[in-house]
């Protein structure tokens, strides 16, 4: 018997919302609705500390979209929903303002979870169909969103071993480094991939990222590069989802997408146009993290997961 509940996940960069069946006792999710709105929530939040009224107001509209759609799927009878925020309303200062809007809207107080909250949501989510005897354990999950990047090791026996969230999103990275210029330079990615390695010392701290056999990854910038990389002339999440992308083959997308502009990168088919000027800091986050981890794994890969944290949010009303 499934039971039927609705998920949003709002990060940095974009504001997601999953309505679906769920098995209680697997925690598999079968989609009814899966929507995703680019917002920018986060927009400035890196500099200022504080979310700016445009963003907060385009979050706000994707919000009304959002309860509609809930209603028209709900069956007649209301279900259950669980808002989780994530990066930016964890570092601004007025955070108050976003939770009483979202409350005045959706009727629930999001909750905004903690970096290590966040990274079990996403092992959750993202396990939850990946091809265990294809596949060796312990796997090692990272989650690069807008503002932050989770690192979960874990395994099908014992869940989560490790999991830390650092501050090291593709659009706090886009803003602090290669903000400004029309194609990155070289010292500007020079200066990103430092940082990059700084944080991803810190993720290291806490995860043993040597112990990790295979790599997942999930959200938009890995799908997105999953899509490129299969040349898609639409973007197809039933061959995005567990496709791989080789350690290779993420050096040159990261070439490739350093040296466009947004303009240019706008006319791949897709690449959404509000991702289209931080997907390159994206790629060089993945490309970083990869070279990383890639003398443990058994095939220097990335899986490419579907499956996120909107289906660990799921998992865990249900």
């Amino acid at each position: 018997m499934t039971k039927r509940v609705a998920a949003i996940d709002c990060g940095t960069n974009s504001i997601r919302l999953l309505i679906a069946d769920v098995h209680p006792k697997t925690g598999k999710t079968e989609d009814v609705v899966r929507e995703m709105r680019i917002v920018r929530l986060g927009e400035g939040v890196d500099a200022t500390g504080r979310l700016a009224p445009a963003a907060l107001e385009r979050t706000f509209a994707a919000c009304l979209e959002y309860q509609d759609l809930i209603e028209r799927n709900s069956g007649g009878t209301p279900i259950p929903l669980r808002f989780v925020a994530t990066s930016a309303t964890r570092d601004a200062e007025n955070r108050r303002e976003f939770v009483e809007g979202v409350k005045g809207i959706l009727g629930v107080e999001p909750y905004v979870a903690t970096g290590d909250e966040e990274a079990r949501f996403s092992f959750t989510g993202a396990t939850s169909e990946l091809p265990h005897d294809r596949h060796q354990a312990p796997y090692l999950v990272i989650d690069i969103g807008g503002g932050s990047t989770e690192f979960v090791l874990g395994d099908g026996e014992r869940g989560v071993i490790a999991a830390r969230s650092v501050d090291m999103g593709s659009v706090r990275m886009y803003e602090r480094h290669l903000k400004g210029a029309a194609v990155a330079t070289e010292a500007q990615v020079k200066a990103a991939r430092a940082d990059i390695e700084k944080l991803i010392d810190r993720a290291a701290d806490a995860v043993p990222l040597d112990e990790a056999r295979t790599l997942v990854g999930l959200a938009g910038t890995v799908t997105t590069l999953g899509a490129v990389a299969l040349d898609l002339e639409e973007y197809d999440s039933s061959r995005v989802h567990l496709s791989h992308l080789s350690l290779g083959r993420i050096r040159d997308l990261t070439t490739r997408l350093l040296g466009m502009t947004a303009e240019e990168r706008k006319a791949v088919p897709v690449i959404h146009p509000g991702r289209a000027d931080v997907i390159g800091a994206g790629a060089l986050i993945l490309l970083a993290i990869m070279e990383r981890v890639a003398p443990s794994l058994t095939v220097p890969e990335v899986v490419v997961s579907e499956r996120d944290i909107l289906d660990g949010i799921a998992a865990s009303i249900a």
